[in-house]
């Protein structure tokens, strides 16, 4: 079985091209990962998700713990086989979630004690517990334990919790090390927290690099403090990352919260946005979003988009894709959750191939150009 390893094959600027190599396959970068909660892509089976050029899809510890549960899964065969997903897989803490989900929660030096956002059940989740669940799980990319800054906190709010993190990350990997349940090939990610500002950023990276880890994420962005906050960050985060360890953001985002984070040299992503979206109506193209809930579709017989390779937004009207997301038909939040994954990994493969061809610059203004023309012509 091959061993975890990163390849960066070009640069154009800062943004960067290569490939994650794992066990279960090779992850292109940039990549994007389309999220599967509880061990599923919303609304859209795992050939379709794979057939739309995903190489990884993300779990979630937390739902997983809950619901069916860690240990019941690794009886089952691990997550891959459960989802009916053979290819790599990374897998948050459950950190995020249990700060944002559960009913209450109690922290401290050892972990979280928390209740079930489901039926109010007590749980405790630590470093090494969070560990033991993603590799009973089987995850090929797993992630620290980490305190995710709430936004906005003052400098030093934010220099005890990631000061908190950093402790979090040593014992996971520990635990990492010595878990009985990983596999040869298991890769495990630090995460970068600090909130906004510079100095906690760099504490930060360089505590992560001393422990050392396969991978760095920077956590903490995207959490309410705006597109223009969330890059200034990436100019003097990423910078400070290893060149031969793949960088991930976390949780974001929008198609043009993805170009410009590659810009700023960001390899993998990850966001419920695509099929949250889907699931009520609204889709992602080159021209922008569209909005199937507006009357201007009721009677339009184009597809969304006649070039797509996307049956979904090639084959179907607009009208059609309206009548159904305004009966809430199930139809309709598959469709257009289809339409949404398939775009969002068109454009990780146009980037790709645009960072190899030195051309990104000219990529990112046509994009830009092409989002602001918004959506295609009216009858």
């Amino acid at each position: 079985m091959s061993a975890f390893s990163f390849d960066l094959h070009a640069t154009d600027g800062r943004a960067r091209t290569g490939v994650i190599h794992t066990p279960r396959g090779d992850i292109r970068t940039p990549a994007f990962m389309p999220v599967g909660t509880a061990g599923t892509v919303k609304a859209m089976y795992s050939g379709q998700v794979r057939e739309a050029g995903a190489d990884i899809i993300l779990g979630n510890t937390y739902h997983l713990m809950l619901r069916p549960g860690a240990e019941q899964v690794h009886e089952l065969g691990g997550l891959h086989t459960f989802a009916n997903w053979p290819h790599p897989i990374l897998t948050d803490s459950g950190g995020f979630q249990v700060m944002s989900l559960s009913r209450l929660r109690r922290m401290s030096e050892q972990g979280v004690t928390f209740q079930s956002h489901i039926d109010g059940s007590r749980h405790f989740l630590s470093p090494e517990r969070s560990i033991e669940i993603q590799c009973l799980l089987g995850s090929d990319i797993q992630m620290q334990l980490d305190e995710c800054t709430p936004f906005p906190a003052t400098e030093q709010e934010a220099e005890v919790s990631m000061r908190l993190s950093l402790r979090w990350a040593k014992r996971s990997k520990d635990a990492f090390e010595t878990q009985p349940h990983r596999t040869p090939g298991m890769a495990l990610f630090g995460i970068v927290q600090g909130s906004v500002s510079e100095r906690l950023r760099a504490e930060s990276a360089k505590g992560l690099i001393d422990i050392g880890f396969d991978g760095y994420s920077i956590g903490g962005l995207a959490v309410g403090e705006g597109q223009a906050e969330m890059l200034r960050v990436l100019d003097f985060t990423t910078p400070v990352l290893p060149m031969d360890r793949p960088r991930y953001l976390m949780g974001v985002g929008t198609p043009d919260d993805l170009v410009e984070s590659v810009a700023r040299g960001v390899d993998m992503f990850d966001c419920v946005m695509p099929t949250r979206s889907g699931r009520h109506g609204q889709a992602f193209t080159r021209y922008g979003r569209v909005n199937f809930k507006n009357a201007r579709h009721a009677a339009d017989p184009r597809p969304l988009d006649a070039q797509s390779a996307c049956p979904a937004a090639r084959d179907y009207s607009r009208a059609y894709l309206h009548h159904l997301v305004r009966c809430e038909e199930m139809l309709g939040a598959m469709l257009v959750s289809w339409i949404n994954i398939h775009y969002y990994q068109t454009l990780m493969a146009e980037m790709r191939a645009a960072i190899a061809a030195g051309a990104f610059a000219a990529f990112r203004e046509k994009f830009k150009a092409d989002q602001a023309r918004g959506d295609i012509d009216p009858l």
